[in-house]
């Protein structure tokens, strides 16, 4: 895998991946299933419509980032397991997005200098806190990556659930499939006291009605 995947310059959030991210993510993911499985989006007033924050989601399935980016209606690199980076097409249709690779296990230094770097191209940074895709409430395997990496860049987060997005639930015009984005979580210096509001507010959101 080539080195430049785990670490992106600012350069590379360009005009270019902007448009690739819009076209993908909205006109074409969004659309289809908004149509297909009667997509519903909640909470849109909580999205800051301007400066940097972290976007984390809950994680069901391969499609969550494609729909999380709809949903926020901005530019979001994702964080994404450096074996999807490993064969083509997916190494190429990763690129364009503007994800970058990552160590699950660890969290590296190249992995904080992509996220300072995104700081200043007007693209958001977004991940999955649990790692892998997991069942509606698993939060058993929570990284606490994403906190430190707040603290770090002193970035608020922003709680995004998603429901009804894993696989065997999104049967063609009987599926729903439903995001909710929270109120943004301030970021603090107790990294633990974020994740635990992040859990709370992500079964909150990912258990009430409507």
């Amino acid at each position: 895998m080539p080195k430049s995947y785990s670490q992106r310059k600012p350069s590379e959030f360009n005009l270019f991946r902007r448009f690739c991210v819009k076209v993908t993510c909205s006109f074409i993911y969004g659309l289809y299933y908004k149509l297909v499985c009667n997509l519903k989006i909640e909470g849109r007033e909580n999205v800051p419509k301007k400066g940097f924050y972290i976007v984390a989601s809950n994680h069901e399935s391969a499609v969550d980032p494609f729909l999380v980016v709809h949903a926020v209606g901005r530019p979001i690199a994702f964080m994404a397991k450096k074996e999807l980076f490993e064969k083509q097409p997916g190494r190429f249709f990763l690129d364009i997005l503007g994800a970058f690779a990552v160590n699950r296990e660890k969290l590296e230094v190249s992995t904080i200098k992509t996220a300072i770097g995104i700081k200043d191209t007007g693209w958001l940074l977004g991940l999955f806190p649990q790692g892998t895709r997991e069942t509606h409430g698993n939060m058993e395997n929570i990284s606490r990556g994403f906190a430190a990496i707040a603290k770090i860049t002193k970035s608020d987060i922003l709680p995004v659930a998603i429901t009804g997005a894993m696989k065997e639930e999104r049967h063609p015009f009987k599926g729903k499939i439903k995001i909710k984005i929270g109120k943004p979580i301030s970021y603090r210096d107790d990294t633990h006291e974020m994740v635990n509001v992040w859990i709370n507010t992500i079964s909150e959101l990912s258990n009430s009605g409507g």
